[in-house]
């Protein structure tokens, strides 16, 4: 095996392979770094949400770790192994943990990355040393396991030697790994598990085993291991959960079998009673060791920053009338990221021209939101953007929308939909503009008395895809008990047309003045805000659609000021929505647990969440 030389660095980047959970991570720490980094993954979704998710949490990584890069890093991500790996010094795989991928991986990588460059598995499963079937003997020596723990928030990182790896790589990447602000450790010898982890799995061990023989349950366990090692990190239970118990399971079987050990009441224990049923943890959206939805906190000030693996981003529409003093309030509006922990807020977007609708299509990496334009003018739009903000363009010209509102995406089949206030509409277009289409009708904007009538006004909407639906409301005049919400199919019958069209249905009348739609099309339940009088309006509202048919609405919150915008976080089992007030809930589907996420100077309209972390 020939001797390793020192890379020289400069420009070349660190390259992840896999823009998952762990890998989007380890890159914003390279990046928070000052490295040039490059993601690679096959899936253009997940890339996509990748490079948002360093956007939006670059900044908050570097005040973590504690470092100040002397400029900044460029990142990117691209699809093709060898494009990505032409020039970089150090490459860190983060695939599935699947042994004959790897093993492909390293092959590509032996083959393709420049003879200096550091080949390092974050595999915590397997030893590198098993990777290298295919590996030549010369780039054998650059192979070894860099194990990261879910940086920003855990700063180590665990070096490991493939028995064949060059012993001057370890002092090299130590130091760079310190540069980033992360705590490395070398261990000794090859080992699985390497040294935290074999104690993190004696910890998971024996808190599963306690659970499987009935002498605890998960929140008792947490709450003990709080008073006894602190409150800032979460306990066993929720980290698991955290992490996935799918993952869980796949780390202890490799224990098991290495060590001759009894699983049933690990793993199969967790199999039978949580992964056959789909309840993988935080991510799968049924839960797991708790509820859905339990590990997603909200950060309060003195506590450290939660994982929240599986916590959205919430995306606000805000006009701009709540701050400061505008001489052109129509064009005071933007778009705000933030994270439903409270940790950070960005405005991505600008200068827009009084949004009310916003929604997001990570598979296309765009933002699509509505202006209203000047109300009494019939100059609405609805425009899109890149997820970074950049390459706006109006897919909706002026002219025809009016006041466009509430938008919601059809994500199977790749639709925008929004309502048109005073246009008396809902619509429906392609993503990028075209087959724009009248779906609903209900008056001529050129008959004034019909475009003042504003029961006819189309505000709210939503689509259940998966039953052929859609859903709007028709607020009615200010808080007047006139609202209606009504139901169609997604296609018109044969023989009719929009204005001829016999499917829709009066699913709710006589509501206060019913805004904002979301459809939970699991439960098959419609969930709305009503910025009416009270007792029944400035309300967050639901009740189940079908079958057999529309049953009685339940308040689930009030005491709103002027309620509008409206989600389900459908992982975490969720609700979050707005109000004009500056304000922005959360509650459990049931509406319980209502907590206040934000009350800032803003007077929001609509929300979006996107599962980018």
């Amino acid at each position: 095996m020939s001797s390793w030389k020192t890379p020289e660095i400069g420009e070349r980047p660190v390259v992840v392979l896999g823009a998952g959970v762990l890998g989007r991570r380890i890159a914003c720490s390279w990046v928070a770094g000052g490295y040039n980094t490059i993601i690679r993954d096959p899936s253009t979704e997940q890339s996509k949400a990748a490079i948002h998710f360093i956007d939006n949490n670059v900044a908050e990584f570097a005040k973590i770790l504690g470092v100040t890069a002397a400029k900044p890093a460029k990142y990117s991500a691209v699809e093709d192994l060898g494009a990505a790996v032409a020039n970089a010094w150090f490459v860190v795989e983060a695939v599935p943990e699947k042994l004959d991928l790897k093993i492909a991986i390293f092959k590509d990588l032996a083959l393709k990355a420049p003879r200096d460059c550091i080949l390092g598995s974050n595999s915590s499963s397997y030893k590198s040393s098993m990777m290298l079937d295919q590996v030549d003997d010369e780039s054998k020596g650059r192979v070894l396991n860099v194990h990261y723990t879910m940086p920003a928030a855990t700063r180590t990182v665990e070096l490991m030697t493939s028995t064949y790896t060059h012993e001057a790589i370890f002092p090299f990447l130590v130091e760079h790994h310190k540069r980033v602000g992360l705590l490395p450790a070398v261990a000794r010898k090859e080992s699985t598990g390497f040294i935290f982890n074999r104690l993190w799995a004696a910890i998971k061990r024996e808190t599963v085993k306690i659970i499987a023989q009935g002498v605890s349950d998960p929140e008792e366990i947490d709450t003990l291991w709080a008073e006894m090692f602190g409150h800032e990190k979460p306990g066993p239970c929720a980290m698991m959960d955290s992490v996935g118990l799918d993952t869980v399971a796949f780390i202890e079987d490799n224990y098991i079998q290495e060590r001759h050990l009894d699983g049933t009441d690990t793993v199969d224990f967790l199999r039978k009673n949580y992964i056959q049923q789909g309840k993988l943890g935080a991510k799968s959206g049924k839960g797991g060791l708790y509820p859905p939805g339990y590990t997603t906190k909200i950060q309060r000030q003195g506590e450290t920053k939660p994982d929240n693996l599986a916590a959205p981003t919430i995306y606000l529409l805000d006009l701009g009338f709540g701050e400061g003093i505008h001489t052109d309030f129509i064009h005071a509006g933007r778009v705000i990221v933030a994270s439903a922990d409270g940790s950070y807020s960005r405005t991505l977007l600008d200068h827009l021209e009084m949004p009310d609708g916003i929604d997001i299509s990570l598979s296309r990496g765009r933002i699509f939101w509505t202006q209203m334009g000047i109300p009494s003018k019939n100059n609405g739009s609805v425009q899109s953007a890149n997820l970074d903000g950049s390459d706006i363009r109006e897919i909706i010209p002026r002219g025809q929308v009016h006041t466009p509102k509430q938008l919601a995406i059809d994500h199977m089949n790749e639709k925008i939909y929004f309502c048109d206030r005073e246009g008396m509409r809902v619509h429906r277009a392609n993503f990028d503009g075209s087959e724009h289409e009248i779906v609903i009708q209900t008056g001529d904007l050129n008959i004034q008395q019909q475009m003042e009538d504003e029961t006819r006004w189309c505000v709210g909407v939503c689509v259940d895809a998966t039953r052929g639906k859609f859903y709007w409301s028709q607020k009615g005049p200010s808080k007047s008990g006139k609202g209606r919400i009504f139901r169609a199919n997604i296609d018109i019958g044969p023989g009719e047309s929009v204005l001829t069209r016999s499917d829709i249905e009066l699913l709710f009348e006589h509501l206060p003045e019913p805004i904002d739609l979301e459809i939970d099309a699991d439960d098959n339940m419609l969930y709305w805000t009503d910025r009416g009088e009270y007792p029944q309006g400035n309300s967050l509202n639901r009740a189940l659609v079908g079958p057999p048919g529309p049953k009685n609405a339940e308040i689930l919150s009030r005491h709103l000021h002027e309620a509008i915008g409206l989600r389900i976080d459908h992982v975490n089992k969720h609700i979050y929505y707005t109000d004009l007030g500056g304000s922005v809930y959360r509650s459990d589907l049931n509406g319980t647990n209502k907590k206040t996420l934000c009350n800032v100077g803003a007077t929001f309209t609509g929300i979006a969440l996107a599962h980018v972390g």
